[in-house]
């Protein structure tokens, strides 16, 4: 598959995106999609490592595009009070809110949340896991990064720490948009606090049920510099390559990156 030949607007996420197929797609770890299950791994490992830092805890964590996954929260979750929960399209909160419910039909994460409690050393934990996610996930509220208020009309007061994994490279058209999300996101976390990110380098599409999203390509010093001009100090930054042949992709690396907001940061 090739990049499509325009950017992905939000309104065809809202019409087409299927969280079902998504999840289905990447997050399933099923035998015969490999490739799925290597950039799941890494980013998973990626995610351990930086919420074992010990600056990283508090009381509020706030997940920016959460999709309808729940792999991002699952170390977050050790570390912090509460969770809330924010992205765009409607069909992806009523997906993670019915795997929060634990209702019938919801996407069965196990495998994922067993792969955590290994590398947090005891894999028999995953139960007690899952059931401090669902505890901890406050709410799921609408957001747009593209907006100076993302969860507008809603005023949500400033957490410890915001997570944001594989969204803002889908939701911004160009680096200046980039840019600008990542200010509008500042917004969200305490001056002093931190920000989380996992961002895929190099990658112009990603594609399932024979949809394929835009996807904007980034290098690692373009994202560096852009959380460094939103009002962050970068704390951590390291890039990964990945390797893996799928026609569902062109990623060429995954970017893990922790930066703190400056504690003078008062904009």
């Amino acid at each position: 598959m090739e990049a499509p030949a325009i950017f992905t607007e939000a309104d065809f996420y809202q019409q087409n995106f299927n969280p079902q197929a998504y999840l289905e797609e990447y997050y399933s770890m099923s035998d015969g999609k490999e490739w799925a299950n290597v950039f799941l791994r890494q980013n998973l490992r990626s995610l351990h490592k930086m919420f074992s830092l010990d600056e990283l805890r508090g009381g509020t964590l706030i997940d920016v595009g959460c999709g309808p996954t729940i792999y991002q929260l699952l170390s977050a979750c050790e570390r912090f009070q509460e969770i809330i929960a924010l992205d765009y399209t409607d069909q992806n909160r009523q997906e993670l809110e019915k795997w929060l419910r634990n209702e019938e039909g919801a996407f069965d994460w196990v495998p994922v949340v067993k792969y955590v409690c290994e590398l947090e050393g005891d894999r028999e934990k995953w139960a007690e896991k899952q059931e401090k996610v669902r505890k901890k996930v406050k709410q799921v509220l609408k957001c747009d990064v593209t907006k100076a208020n993302p969860t507008g009309p809603v005023s949500l007061p400033p957490a410890d720490c915001i997570v944001s994994t594989l969204c803002l490279e889908g939701a911004c058209k160009d680096l200046p948009t980039f840019c600008s999300a990542l200010r509008n996101i500042r917004t969200l976390v305490k001056p002093g606090g931190h920000l989380v990110m996992v961002t895929v380098l190099g990658d112009t599409f990603y594609a399932f049920n024979k949809q394929v999203f835009s996807s904007l390509c980034l290098q690692k010093h373009e994202v560096e510099a852009a959380v460094e001009g939103a009002g962050f100090e970068v704390k951590l930054s390291e890039a990964q390559p990945y390797t893996e042949s799928t026609e569902c992709m062109d990623c060429q690396g995954v970017l893990a990156l922790v930066a703190r907001r400056r504690p003078s940061d008062t904009a």
